[in-house]
């Protein structure tokens, strides 16, 4: 039994490894595609000389992805509130793009839909300090007791 445990461990890390490895070579790609779209947006931009708030949220919107890419290379997570961020510029570019062919009920859709998200990063962040993680809580503990 414990000769099968042993060799159960060593595949688990194995394929834990592998996976692991897939994960960051698709952040990779996705970090390059961010930065070859942000790149190709900058040259519309100059080339038409001219900015549009909708660029501008376009622009923030490559950044959020590329924070969050950042967020969880550094430490390995990745915090719900990066997508939902995300989600709220986009659903306000779409918001801001489209605003002329939407129907009133559409406009008031996204508009609840952007701050259904918002209450949900409050929840969130509530819930975080509220009720902190037991890492977060024992780090916590760790530098009041240094500053003391």
């Amino acid at each position: 039994m414990d000769i099968q445990s042993h060799a159960f461990d060593r595949l688990r890390k194995f394929f834990s490894g592998g996976l692991d490895a897939v994960e960051y070579a698709g952040l990779v790609v996705i970090a390059l595609a961010t930065t070859v779209a942000m790149y190709h947006e900058v040259t519309t931009m100059v080339e038409a000389r001219r900015v549009q708030l909708a660029d501008l949220l376009l622009m923030f919107l490559y950044l959020e992805v590329l924070a969050m890419i950042g967020q969880y290379f550094k430490s390995g997570q990745l915090p719900v509130r990066f997508p939902l961020y995300i989600a709220m510029v986009a659903l306000a570019r779409y918001l801001i793009l489209d605003i002329k062919e939407m129907t009133e009920w559409r406009m008031l859709a996204v508009a609840a839909a952007i701050f259904l998200l918002t209450l949900a990063v409050l929840v969130i962040r509530y819930g975080h300090v509220r009720f902190p993680y037991r890492e977060d809580a024992s780090e916590k503990n760790a530098k009041a007791y240094v500053r003391e």
